[in-house]
């Protein structure tokens, strides 16, 4: 059901979406507060249609904003029913609205509208998605917990993307309406702007976050900061995994596999100082070692060919790594058929060495450094040539798609 009203005709539109549900407290003080910014808009050149999506409110947000729309042009009313989400609610705006620029805003009173024009200033000067962060020195009184929970989700994406942000749950921002193309899909629960931030650095979008001041909400948070937390943390590490794999993947396999480096050198120089027999914490630590040398560089392996198999699905060439941008020129991953026959070479040697010597008498105590060096050379060798192997066949996939897709440009432009 929809109530509506004409909004007003101009070159540039900002339509404003607000998704409500049981709002009733703050509701009336939000859309007046909108309403108020509409002549500093329009001095920008900006007229503004509002848009209401009462998310299944089982209160009176509804009634008190379709008075709103009965009294004020460009004001609408959209209702869900039953309740869909977040999410949900601001896509359902964003398809009913008629502007060339996006907004949104909770309506609980939290974020302050008068800080649209500013938002919308950034756009008109070239940025694609704005955001008016909550954690750049304004006024802000976002709750300890919640300022620990944005610190961790901020410093994940920025380590995920390798561009700082600073606030990526905020639930304020103005974007270009071409931009959505580019971010969906988006998720329809309170995870939407963390997965829409995500998006939008790692789709190369113009991501400005400006000051904004933060007020206590009015009525009660529908967000659990433990649930919902961890929702955040989820989708914005899957989020990170759809654009560059190696990044993430790569990087923890990188730091498990230095750990198992340095507790293998700790072996080392156990069995050189004499060490011929383990004890239950030696076991262990060699163990560990092969686990976390095997893992690590699985992680790694793992990372670097899902890079090749996103750049496949994209159709685009790869350009994203561990540290945002290759660092061998030759690509790392091109040498690994021969670092594999090396390493499997090696693993072999010492495998036959310490089999020599245990014929000609040498007890497994003394053979056992050697006997787990060569397995882990052995492993990691046939590792290295199966991944080198199969991102070959998915750079000559995707090298093939790139032609293919150059091959239709062309004759289309003919």
């Amino acid at each position: 059901m929809e109530s509506t009203q004409s909004p007003t005709d101009s070159v540039a539109t900002l339509s404003v979406v607000i998704p409500a549900y049981n709002e009733e407290d703050g509701i009336a003080e939000t859309v007046e507060r909108v309403l108020a910014v509409r002549p500093a808009l329009a001095q920008m050149g900006l007229a503004m249609e509002l848009i209401v999506v009462d998310d299944g409110s089982r209160d009176r947000t509804g009634e008190i904003v379709s008075t709103y729309c009965e009294q004020h042009e460009g004001v609408r009313l959209l209702r869900h029913d039953p309740n869909r989400g977040y999410g949900a609610a601001l896509k359902t705006g964003f398809t009913a609205g008629c502007g060339d620029l996006l907004a949104f805003l909770d309506a609980d009173g939290t974020y302050p509208p008068t800080s649209l024009p500013d938002l919308c200033n950034e756009v008109l000067k070239g940025a694609d998605v704005v955001v008016g962060s909550r954690r750049s020195g304004a006024a802000s009184g976002m709750p300890f917990v919640r300022k620990v929970g944005n610190f961790i989700w901020a410093n994940l994406v920025t380590l995920l993307s390798g561009q700082p942000v600073v606030d990526p749950a905020s639930g304020m921002r103005v974007f270009r309406r071409e931009a959505l193309d580019r971010l969906y899909p988006l998720p329809d629960g309170l995870n939407f702007t963390p997965v829409m931030s995500t998006r939008a650095v790692h789709e190369g979008l113009k991501f400005v976050e400006i000051p904004m001041p933060y007020q206590e909400r009015r009525g009660r948070s529908k967000l659990s900061v433990v649930r919902d937390g961890l929702r955040f943390l989820q989708t914005i590490i899957w989020t990170a995994l759809l654009y560059n794999p190696a990044r993430l993947l790569g990087g923890v396999g990188f730091g498990l596999f230095v750990l198992g480096v340095l507790l293998g050198l700790i072996l080392v120089g156990m069995r050189l100082s004499g060490i011929t027999q383990l004890g239950p914490w030696g076991v262990t630590g060699a163990f560990t070692t092969m686990v976390l040398g095997v893992v690590g560089f699985d992680l790694f392996a793992l990372g670097a060919t899902f890079n090749y198999l996103v750049a496949l699905f994209n159709k685009d060439v790869i350009q994203k790594g561990l540290f945002g941008k290759p660092i061998f020129d030759p690509p790392l991953d091109r040498h690994f058929w021969w670092m594999g026959l090396l390493s499997l070479g090696g693993g072999l040697v010492l495998g036959i060495v310490s089999l020599i010597l245990g014929l000609s008498g040498w007890p497994i105590e003394r053979l056992w450094l050697y006997l787990l060096g060569g397995t882990m050379a052995i492993v990691m060798g046939i590792q290295l040539v199966t991944f080198w192997i199969v991102m070959r066949v998915l750079e000559e996939l995707s090298q093939r798609e790139l032609a293919i897709r150059a091959d239709l440009t062309y004759d289309h432009a003919c």
